[in-house]
């Protein structure tokens, strides 16, 4: 097997990124979008949280990008300035190679180093036990679960929220943003 190599994403990998998410949105339930968006909105998105400066991964398997993540703002209120939220994107032929947590590892690692306390998961469908386990492993524990907040594919899906506290979490009083970044 072909070791992933992982790597920041750039503007360049909008389109293998737009066709990783596409299935998760037609076929899955980790999104809870019913249309796929395209690349030029993928693209808008990309560029939001590179640009606020959050970290933006790509996992490559053979050369070719087979799985993204991402942290971002988990709600935009100055009170959750020092809380991310983390996505992870696996396409379906890459699944269950270790990509999902290479990924993760990646975020967590660089958003402690820029200062963020803690990382939410808000996880689309408590039947995502892959997703689950994922975070589970990395450390993560579990909130709780929103039952039937969204519904899709003709059934209710509920989101579980898990929590890692990065660097000292609530131990201390974080450094301000101009100080953080």
């Amino acid at each position: 097997m072909t070791k992933p190599t992982l790597r920041a994403a750039t503007a360049a990998d909008v389109a293998a990124i737009t066709a990783i998410y596409r299935p998760a949105v037609l076929q899955g339930t980790a999104s809870f979008e019913l249309e796929p968006p395209d690349e030029a909105e993928m693209l808008r998105r990309f560029q939001a949280v590179t640009g606020a400066g959050y970290p933006y991964f790509v996992a490559e398997l053979g050369g070719s990008v087979a799985g993204y993540a991402y942290a971002n703002a988990y709600r935009t209120r100055p009170a959750y300035r020092f809380t991310v939220e983390d996505s992870i994107y696996i396409a379906p032929d890459a699944q269950g190679k270790g990509l999902g947590a290479l990924l993760l590892d990646a975020l967590v690692r660089t958003c402690t180093a820029q200062g963020f306390r803690l990382m939410v998961a808000v996880i689309g469908d408590s039947r995502n036990y892959a997703s689950i386990v994922l975070h589970r492993n990395a450390g993560f524990t579990f909130c709780g679960t929103i039952h039937s907040v969204g519904y899709k594919f003709g059934r209710w899906l509920d989101s579980v929220i898990m929590e890692l506290p990065l660097g000292e979490g609530d131990g201390s009083a974080p450094a301000e943003i101009g100080e953080r970044r």
